[in-house]
């Protein structure tokens, strides 16, 4: 499949039913998010939607790439399984050992293909400036204002491009821009993003830095923007290896960078690196909590263009699974080969949990042939690249099929121990996680769940007891426990999930001291804290809190119970300064507001959305304290 532009995208969407098209005028602040939310959450990700009415001149579509089919068929593909066997064919043969002239001239026809997908310059103007906006005003383009504590509008689905001022070496990146005037934004760079350092080379050259910013074209361009490419290398050459044609570039109108001639629109500017910065946010972010006001760039807006009949590409996050859930396990698949390949050859699989919305989880599984094996993995792996920010790896077994809960469930029972399965470390984490004492850095955890060597047990290792008989009823005389849930009846693995009320009084260690006082508890390996509200039956939803809220080495602790036997406390909840000496704002969980939910009600039955789908929000209303982005607990 050949694609140029959105518009024809939309035409593929159309021919496979995985669009909706809404005719009805739908307010692109709040509203549009709203019946987004409710679609994407749909099994397998729901349908792909062209708002057609935004009362602007253009059309949105959003949820585009919020399904493995709907991937697929932008990267003209039957699965995304089916790259992951084209890349791993492919580094074979690259990577493979070439003993004479025969072996070496085989690769000839595979180089060819390589060098068809690096990216051309062309002379001339692209598709993507048919048009220029006379005045340019990015109020005239439906940005969206996606959550009620949100700064403002933000464009969701750039492709920002830079240039290092050193090297020439391109990059584009994915970084949010509030919309603060028709010709001025933020520029959300983190700290670790490329974007950001070749800001800071600007900054010390005391030049001014070119900036253009693209929507749209071939969604290949966009996923190759979010992808966690090596420093240095031209995102656009795996775009050309998606679409298996490569990227057109042309020249900007009001600075020297190139961008893909069919982009349906084009901002150009730049960043100035001797200015003020600007106050940036709240925005609630894929963690599914807000991501808190902070100061950076600003972006200058000099030239708008697009091609005719343009689509404006959009995207919204937040509590999970949404969009970037798929473009996450496209990732995943991409990038499995290369890691084991070039780093880690005892990797057989990786997956990234949904509900770790990326970086706080991530599952493996290797072939095991020497002790510690796996704590090596681990130590590679959080060197990896943007692995750096991953807080919680497990490692299994080659065995294990890690993507089914079930066998990572009996993976913990059989070889988990407390003495041998954890080991903490520190590091960098990613820049928007909420749970760490300090800005951006904080422990890690890696859970060994392989089967232990002779020189990895334990002297005390003991056949951990079977769970008897528990008065859990003496759980609920514990003033701040107000519910419980035995995931030993269930699933056989000994855990208990408490909920808890944070009341002014509230002291953890108290609370664990009387737990550890009922008799028979010890047949638990863990037990998990949640904050009153939370629902104990939703398990998706209970690991997505407890890779939020979570600093391994302060939330988690060993109680020894009697010889060979020790419970792991974890603290999943919201942490306050009043209980925690946490002393950083801890955010509010995304939702949307009554007003707008009611909204969508009402409107649901007249857009031919099908039968009323429940606003998601009003599941995690219990979790947020106060309406702004800021979790207030006084």
């Amino acid at each position: 499949m050949k694609v140029s532009g959105l518009a024809d995208f939309i035409e593929t969407l159309d021919k496979n039913k995985e669009l909706i098209r809404v005719k009805d005028f739908i307010n692109p602040q709040l509203e549009i998010t709203e019946i987004t939310d409710r679609i994407s959450k749909q099994q397998d990700g729901g349908k792909a939607i062209l708002f057609e009415n935004t009362g602007t001149d253009f059309p949105l579509l959003i949820n585009a790439l919020g399904s493995e089919k709907r991937i697929a068929l932008a990267f003209g593909r039957n699965s995304v399984y089916e790259l992951e066997r084209e890349i791993e064919g492919l580094f074979k043969v690259l990577m493979s050992p070439k003993d004479n002239l025969w072996d070496k001239l085989k690769l000839l026809p595979t180089l060819k293909d390589v060098s068809r997908w690096m990216p051309q310059k062309v002379k001339g103007k692209g598709r993507c400036q048919e048009i220029r906006m006379e005045n340019p005003d990015l109020r005239k383009l439906p940005v969206l204002t996606c959550w009620p504590a949100d700064g403002g509008p933000f464009i969701t689905l750039p492709g920002v491009h830079t240039v290092d001022p050193e090297t020439g070496q391109p990059n584009v990146g994915m970084y949010r821009l509030q919309v603060f005037e028709k010709v001025l934004t933020g520029m959300h760079w983190h700290k670790h993003k490329t974007g950001a350092n070749h800001f800071e080379k600007y900054k010390k050259l005391g030049k001014r830095m070119p900036v253009t910013v693209t929507l749209g074209g071939d969604l290949t361009y966009t996923y190759a923007a979010t992808a966690p490419m090596p420093e240095n290398m031209d995102e656009y050459i795996l775009a050309g290896f998606l679409r298996k044609n490569p990227v057109k570039l042309v020249k900007c109108l009001t600075n020297d960078l190139y961008v893909p001639e069919d982009s349906d629109f084009v901002i150009e500017g730049y960043v100035d690196p001797k200015e003020d910065l600007i106050w940036e946010g709240p925005f609630g972010d894929h963690t599914g909590f807000y991501s808190l006001a902070d100061w950076y760039p600003k972006f200058h807006v000099t030239c708008i263009t697009h091609r005719k009949n343009p689509v404006y590409p959009a995207t919204i996050v937040g509590i999970p699974p949404m969009e970037d859930a798929y473009i996450g396990l496209a990732t995943e698949r991409i990038f499995l080969t290369p890691i084991r390949m070039s780093m880690v050859p005892e990797l057989k699989d990786m997956t990234l949990p949904v509900a770790g919305v990326a970086h706080n989880f991530t599952v493996v599984k290797i072939d095991k042939s020497f002790p510690g094996q796996a704590v090596k993995v681990m130590n590679s792996l959080w060197g990896a690249g943007q692995m750096m920010f991953n807080k919680i790896l497990i490692v299994t077994e080659s065995e294990v099929d890690i993507h089914n809960p079930a066998e990572l469930a009996k993976a913990f029972i059989e070889n988990f121990d407390a003495d041998y399965s954890l080991h903490f470390s520190k590091g960098p984490l990613d820049v928007l996680d909420h749970s760490s004492s300090k800005f951006a850095f904080g422990s890690k955890l890696g859970i060994d769940l392989t089967q232990p060597l002779p020189e990895e047990v334990p002297e005390d290792l003991k056949t951990r007891k079977k769970i008897t008989d528990i008065e859990f009823n003496k759980l609920l005389h514990i003033e701040e426990v107000t519910a419980y849930k035995n995931l030993f009846k269930e699933i056989e693995l000994p855990a208990l999930l408490l909920s808890v009320k944070k009341n002014d009084a509230f002291d953890i260690e108290n609370v664990i001291d009387q737990i550890l006082n009922i008799e028979g508890i010890s047949g638990f390996q863990f037990i998990l804290f949640f904050n009153e509200g939370a629902d104990l039956d939703d398990l998706f939803t209970l690991m997505w809190l407890l890779g939020g809220n979570l600093e391994p080495d302060r939330d988690i602790q060993v109680k020894k119970v009697k010889i060979g036997e020790k419970i792991i406390f974890v603290d999943s909840t919201f942490k306050t300064l009043k209980n925690d000496n946490f002393k950083r704002n801890w955010p509010n969980v995304v939702t949307m507001d009554n007003k707008t939910i009611k909204a969508i009600d009402e409107k649901w039955e007249s857009l031919n959305l099908g039968d009323l789908i429940e606003s998601p929000s009003l599941k995690f209303k219990s979790l947020i304290i106060g309406d702004g982005a800021v979790r207030r607990e006084d």
